[in-house]
């Protein structure tokens, strides 16, 4: 009987759960079923406050620490449990901090490995890292031995392949369609700067495509940490942004069934959809309208096509800098939007390509329209593209070949596998 392992998952928010512990823990129930899995969540600025639920709710997870009660397991060595240890395991690093990891692995006397997005830190303490991307090493500190970082790929990319054909079938069930009905996918962000313009920019977009489409439905999966409220909050007539882009309000409807739905004045509806991740609604969608942001690495990975939004008819909203324009832009009161909206007038001609697969190819596979928009400029764009299915089809595949192929997963626990090979005893 082989010695029991514990495999310890440090995470944090609701995206690094659904990206890259849902792939990383299915990958590991496949090499080690006899492991035990175990997540110590950390907190997390963008948190939901049901980190600790979607963590459970992934198949193969044992146990779960929220993140209430990580100041006190660094400080003390102790879960807020008291679980038990095996002499034998190995701490996997997907979210988070970097360097408040290696005092878990040291609480807890195993190897570490961990994945790095975007940079590799803390490399005396880290025993190996798996990176996105090669690009990945030149920003990162100098190798302690050869083989200690290694490229593995992107894990968000196993993670939305990983869709099933039942699991589709299941969306298309669910939303009442047949295989003939289009399908448009809103994603209009989860920020309030960025909900401020997109909801009423998008019902209006609604509204006039239902009028002459009306075989087309339309959905928005809503992000993590947001509700059906929260949608509607922007949706309200008082929305100051509402004139600024020539959108519509609108108001939250119920059916029977207790599905929910933002509706337009002229009675269009955008079913909301609340199970995440949302790959199996997403890769059933012909076309996305999206703001910028992960959201178009997901939607590249999954081959579905987009027409990326970028209003700047409100040129103070965006206030997201470093260093002194930060400081400046966020004063307050109107000298703040002021110096916020100069700062944007000077960088919207010079921000480049803006979604994730356009950054990828090096060119623009999808279009990005950063520029003042209303209803009005968009219905006609939005058109073109569902006209033309074999056009979508092109892009899809070249979305795929841009982002990259799957498999990040399968090296990560590779090299997690080498990592505690090497740390056993002889």
């Amino acid at each position: 009987m082989s010695e029991p392992l514990d495999i310890v998952l440090l995470s944090n928010g609701p995206g690094e759960l659904n990206t890259w512990v849902r792939p990383v823990v299915a990958e590991l129930v496949r090499r080690w079923p006899q492991a035990r899995l175990s997540v110590i969540l950390a907190p997390d600025g963008n948190s939901s406050g049901k980190e600790e639920q979607m963590a459970l709710s992934i198949p193969g997870v044992a146990r779960v620490q929220p993140a209430r009660a990580y100041g006190r397991f660094l400080l003390t060595g102790r879960t807020a449990a008291g679980w038990d240890w095996s002499r034998r395991g190995l701490v996997l690093f997907l979210g988070g901090d970097q360097g408040l990891s290696v005092i878990v692995a040291r609480r807890l006397g195993y190897p570490i490995v961990a994945y790095a997005e975007w940079q590799a830190r803390w490399t005396r303490f880290i025993d190996r890292f798996g990176l996105r991307e090669e690009q990945v090493r030149a920003r990162s500190g100098r190798e302690r031995f050869a083989g200690q970082f290694q490229v593995v790929g992107d894990l968000m990319i196993d993670a939305a392949r990983s869709t099933g054909a039942g699991g589709r079938l299941q969306v298309r069930r669910a939303l009442g369609l047949d295989d003939a009905a289009q399908l448009l996918a809103l994603l209009p962000g989860s920020k309030p700067a960025k909900l401020s313009m997109g909801i009423p920019l998008m019902l209006g977009i609604v509204e006039g495509l239902a009028r002459r489409r009306p075989g087309l439905h339309f959905v928005l999966p809503v992000a993590p940490g947001l509700a059906a409220a929260d949608l509607e909050r922007f949706a309200r007539p008082g929305n100051p942004d509402l004139s600024l882009v020539e959108g519509l309000s609108g108001r939250l409807v119920r059916d029977q069934g207790g599905v929910e739905y933002l509706q337009s004045p002229g009675g269009a509806q955008v079913r909301l959809w609340f199970e995440r991740p949302a790959y199996d609604l997403l890769a059933q969608s012909d076309l996305a309208l999206t703001t910028v942001g992960a959201n178009t690495a997901e939607l590249g990975i999954l081959g579905v096509p987009m027409i990326v939004i970028i209003p700047t008819n409100r040129l103070d909203a965006m206030r997201a800098w470093d260093g002194v324009p930060g400081l400046l832009s966020g004063l307050p009161g109107r000298l703040g939007a002021s110096i916020a909206a100069a700062i944007n007038k000077r960088l919207v001609g010079r921000l480049g390509l803006l979604a994730w697969p356009n950054i990828r190819a090096g060119r623009m596979l999808v279009p990005e329209l950063c520029r003042r928009l209303c209803p009005g400029d968009l219905l006609p764009i939005v058109e073109e593209w569902l006209d033309d299915p074999a056009r979508r089809r092109a892009v899809a595949c070249e979305l795929r070949q841009a982002m990259g192929p799957d498999g990040a997963a399968r090296a990560f626990v590779d090299l997690a596998a080498a990592t505690l090979a090497g740390s056993q005893p002889a």
